[in-house]
């Protein structure tokens, strides 16, 4: 079968979703599919408009894939014919966000297309509520079992019962969704040396948040106990995450939320948000927390807690690695993706 895979940018370029259209381009050709990628320059969202007066849809394809996100820039070439069905591969949907403008445009590329492959329930819900239940979908989760299971149960228990400040991390890119700022507002209202916090993420996707944020550890006073790692090549975050106790990522919306899952694998309880997707993941004080979004007072509360009572630590990360064991693996996922394809292609390859 040959498939086409449409994004933005490049496949190397460090998020969730990309890792998830990356993997699957190497899931299909491993099981024998011809993948073109097709990528299409990443401009701000009104700039993107403009490739509906050029772009128009490849040729020579049995199914083509595409990442949601380029919705702005496929207006004109889903309105027209074409000989193979389309799939929309849905992350996260901008109007999900809090200020998402150009709603109007999202909805319309929602139905231009001929299926979905959704990286979760909530996911689903939100675009059937546009489009309605017709479309033949899939719910393949995204993949978060990259570094497997490295810690034991009794070494989690040994990280949690160190003495010493809470050792906590955010995973994720330095973009206002994300929720950094929240945390850092949280941390500032405990006591000193309570927490320590690794921010662990690119800088480049918003520049001036980012900037932001460094300049805000500096108005809190919390140099002496927030570090920024950027981002980390594969072993060297394995081997950072392997001496956290807690994962804090309380974004004002998820899609997924492949972080906690992944974090989840080192017995890392999450707080995140009630917003999006969390809660299929998160079983609040069980394997993590879910706090309102953008209330700090409700972080600081659950990181007190933690930090003080290690033996609750203990049992929470201990939950949250048992979890993480009841997910379907990359490859459980990708085997329905296989056959989900093959079907919408009517079987051809």
């Amino acid at each position: 079968m040959k498939v086409g895979l449409l994004i933005y940018g490049s496949l190397e370029t460090v998020s969730g979703g990309t890792l998830y259209d990356r993997r699957l381009a190497a899931s299909l050709r491993e099981r024998g599919h011809e993948v073109q990628v097709i990528s299409l320059p990443a401009r701000p969202y009104a700039a993107c408009l403009t490739h509906n007066l050029t772009f128009r849809l490849p040729s020579g394809l049995d199914l083509l894939i595409q990442d949601e996100l380029v919705h702005p820039s496929l207006l004109t070439a889903n309105s027209r014919p074409h000989p193979y069905p389309i799939i929309s591969l849905v992350h996260h949907l901008r109007l999900s966000e809090a200020h998402p403008g150009w709603r109007a445009v999202e909805r319309r590329y929602l139905a231009s297309v001929d299926g979905f492959i959704f990286n979760s329930r909530t996911t689903r819900s939100t675009v059937q509520a546009i489009v309605g239940g017709t479309h033949p979908h899939l719910i393949a989760y995204p993949p978060t079992d990259r570094f497997g299971t490295p810690l034991t149960e009794e070494m989690i228990i040994t990280r949690a019962a160190l003495p010493g400040p809470l050792r906590l991390v955010f995973l994720g890119n330095i973009i206002p969704r994300k929720g950094l700022h929240t945390l850092l507002e949280a941390i500032a209202s405990l006591p000193a040396g309570s927490v320590r916090l690794d921010v662990i993420g690119s800088r480049t996707f918003d520049r001036s948040y980012a900037r932001k944020m460094e300049a805000r550890v500096g108005a809190l006073r919390l140099e002496n106990c927030v570090r920024f790692l950027g981002v980390l090549e594969y072993l060297a975050l394995k081997k950072q995450l392997e001496g956290y106790h807690v994962l804090g990522l309380p974004s004002s919306y998820e899609g997924f939320g492949m972080a906690y899952l992944e974090g989840m694998g080192f017995g890392l309880p999450a707080i995140a948000t009630t917003a999006g997707a969390a809660g299929e993941i998160i079983t609040d004080g069980i394997t993590g927390y879910l706090v309102a979004s953008g209330d700090a007072s409700q972080v600081a509360d659950r990181l007190r807690t933690l930090y003080a009572d290690r033996d609750r630590l203990g049992s929470m990360s201990l939950n949250a690695l048992h979890h993480f064991s009841t997910w379907p693996t990359w490859e459980q996922t990708a085997d329905n993706i296989n056959a989900f394809l093959a079907d919408m292609a009517g079987g051809r390859g």
